[in-house]
């Protein structure tokens, strides 16, 4: 994975500042955010989801696996 210097780091600022200009800055930043913020929401529950349905599974298969108790005299 590449690592991104202070250098690098500016140079790429000043590359997004001569596409999107100073006034729009807030408005793309503020989108990514947003979009990050939903994904982290859509991940967490996907793994409810997950963790629910392997639960359900798994009562599911418990019940199938009991038998009766057997009465003996």
């Amino acid at each position: 994975m590449p690592h991104f210097g202070p250098v690098e780091l500016i140079l790429i600022l000043v590359i997004v500042v001569m596409l999107f200009g100073v006034g729009k800055l807030p408005e793309v930043f503020g989108s990514v955010g947003r979009g990050i913020r939903e994904f982290r929401r859509n991940a967490e529950v996907g793994d409810e989801e997950k963790t629910a349905t392997h639960v359900e599974k798994t009562v599911t298969t418990v019940k199938t696996e009991t038998t009766e108790p057997t009465h003996t005299s």
